[in-house]
């Protein structure tokens, strides 16, 4: 027997047009690449987002075509969201932050049809262009008076588009799986991979991030999102916002900590969520200048781990409890939340910083599991490591074009590329990327658990471990290390101080001080490139032991 309920599709428009009735006036605000702030309410932008969508419409744009953007944090980028998926198109969001020529390859690999970009991407967009067949029309995002000088003739301008097309606009009805958007994953190890996200997905994803225990997003929130439009599906926060009405700020291109506490403190930000690297400005510039954020309710922290020195700073100054989250471009993007039970309520301070430091729990609509090499499930023990498997309705079956098809197992999971463990209550564990581990002896070695070691040392800034060839035990751990700016440490100083920390048989072999390491676009050290460095680079100091 059939339940007696109405059928309504799950789909993205819903979302704003919700919003636009109901939160009309709330307000969306942006710091402009131009200069001066914007603000606007829901009704507002599911005006111009009909406009666009007549736009898009009107230059032959269909279902399923792929429409590329190269653009930051603003009002118009928000409005694409659902001008291009409304119309049952899919919104392709470049990373632009990546080399030209892999940007080149995902357009192409994308087939994308169209591109709006935002000033400042004119080279990009030149060489899309250039390189791209499948390219028909390009539009650049902003109005006629800063319209870059030598825009070619047949680039249109977005406000002249938004100008010349009525509000007026019925959405076409979509299958709730039909796609949405697409997000490419960074690459690290071959080509990037495309991620296809769905109407259905997308709002259930909205739906459970939403809850207390994980955004615990609401009306009286200001979300000051500081993970770029461009980045793994957003952080989900074009749909989560308006879904619970609440005030956004977008920050624009400028994530600094100046920048950032300027429009936390101007606009009265409840909600603020980043990589590690934001809150560390942010905590850099209020210490320099004495000011303060006092309207904080929720800080996010994703990307990667924060340290426990982080933590303790963090909601020291801000007066906040840090949440942690997990989570991919594949997962649309959250898997776990770090939240404490009701059971919690007696944990000392530092059984708090532990638990805190753990990636998060698990929540309804993912689940998983740990397994071994053989893909049998492990204890949930909290010690055990193996290879994280994951799935559920947000999560990806497949990547695009059929890319990649060993990261989805014949029993429907899919293997995240991270080895970490599960405890009893749920919480998960992350002690590395699959990729990162290094095997010495047969055993694991987490070279998160020595980079965390590391970063209690005052003087370090940054550091990576990484496994270098050892002819007695397959790999041993080299660390590099950069300092803080006028900071002095010795390789010996800081082995001390890691060897206080770990495994007597984790040490490391040896400790390099070096003058950078390579930062990739969510705040991580990118570990390929001194690797490879490595492996043509000065031998290790081979300890025989």
């Amino acid at each position: 027997m059939h339940a007696l309920m109405m059928d309504r599709p799950l789909t993205l428009p819903s979302i704003l047009e919700y919003a636009a009735q109901y939160h009309g006036q709330r307000e969306i605000v942006t710091r402009t690449l131009e200069g001066p702030i914007h603000r606007y309410g829901y009704a507002d932008a599911l005006a111009r987002a009909k406009r666009m969508a007549n736009a898009l419409t009107a230059m032959g744009v269909k279902p399923g075509d792929r429409v590329a953007t190269l653009a930051w944090s603003t009002y118009r980028h928000f409005e694409l969201y659902y001008a291009v998926s409304g119309i049952g198109a899919i919104l392709h969001t470049i990373n632009p932050r990546l080399f030209p020529d892999q940007v080149a390859w995902i357009a192409n690999h994308a087939e994308d049809s169209v591109l709006l970009y935002d000033p400042g991407f004119e080279d990009l967009s030149d060489l899309l262009a250039a390189k791209v067949p499948s390219l028909k029309t390009r539009v650049v995002m902003c109005d006629a008076a800063n319209r870059p000088a030598g825009t070619p003739g047949d680039v249109l301008n977005y406000e002249d588009l938004i100008d010349a097309n009525s509000p007026e606009f019925i959405w076409p009805e979509i299958d709730e799986r039909m796609a949405s958007a697409l997000c490419y994953t960074s690459g690290t190890t071959g080509n990037p991979k495309g991620v296809l996200y769905g109407h259905r997905s997308t709002v259930l994803h909205s739906l459970a991030v939403r809850a207390p225990d994980i955004y615990d997003v609401a009306q009286r929130d200001v979300i000051l999102p500081c993970a770029q439009l461009y980045h793994a599906n957003a952080w989900c926060i074009p749909y989560v916002g308006p879904m619970a009405g609440a005030k956004i700020v977008f920050p624009g291109r400028f994530l600094d900590g100046p920048s950032v506490c300027e429009l936390a403190i101007a606009e009265k930000a409840t909600f603020i969520l980043g990589v590690p690297i934001i809150f560390q400005g942010m905590l850099d510039h209020l210490d320099a200048t004495g000011q303060e954020i006092t309207t904080l309710r929720t800080l996010i922290i994703g990307g990667s781990a924060p340290t426990p020195a982080l933590i303790r700073r963090v909601e020291s100054k801000l007066n906040v409890s840090i949440r942690q989250g997990w989570g991919m471009t594949e997962m649309s993007p959250n898997g776990v939340m770090n939240t404490a039970l009701h059971s919690h309520g007696d944990m000392t301070p530092d059984d708090i910083i532990a638990r805190k430091q753990k990636a998060g729990r698990a929540q309804w609509g993912v689940d998983l599991r740990i397994v071994d090499d053989e893909d049998n499930e492990l204890p949930r023990d909290g010690v055990t490591p193996g290879r994280l498997q994951v799935k559920g309705p947000w999560v990806a079956s497949s990547y695009f074009k059929g890319d990649g098809p060993s990261a989805f197992t014949a029993d429907g999971w899919f293997d995240t590329g991270d080895v970490g463990a599960l405890d009893p209550e749920g919480y998960l564990r992350l002690t590395d990327r699959a990729k990162d581990v290094i095997k010495s002896g047969g055993e694991w070695i987490s070279s998160l658990d020595l980079e965390n070691a590391c970063s209690t040392h005052p003087a370090v800034a940054l550091s990576a471990a990484i496994g270098v060839y050892h002819p007695k035990w397959d790999e041993r751990p080299l660390l590099l290390v950069m300092l803080k700016p006028g900071e002095t440490a010795t390789p010996d100083e800081i082995k001390d101080h890691v060897a206080a920390q770990v495994a007597k048989w984790w040490i490391p072999d040896e400790v390099r001080i070096v003058e950078s390491l390579p930062i990739g676009p969510t705040g991580k050290v990118m570990k390929r490139e001194p690797r490879d460095q490595i492996g043509v680079a000065t031998p290790l100091k081979v300890t025989q032991g």
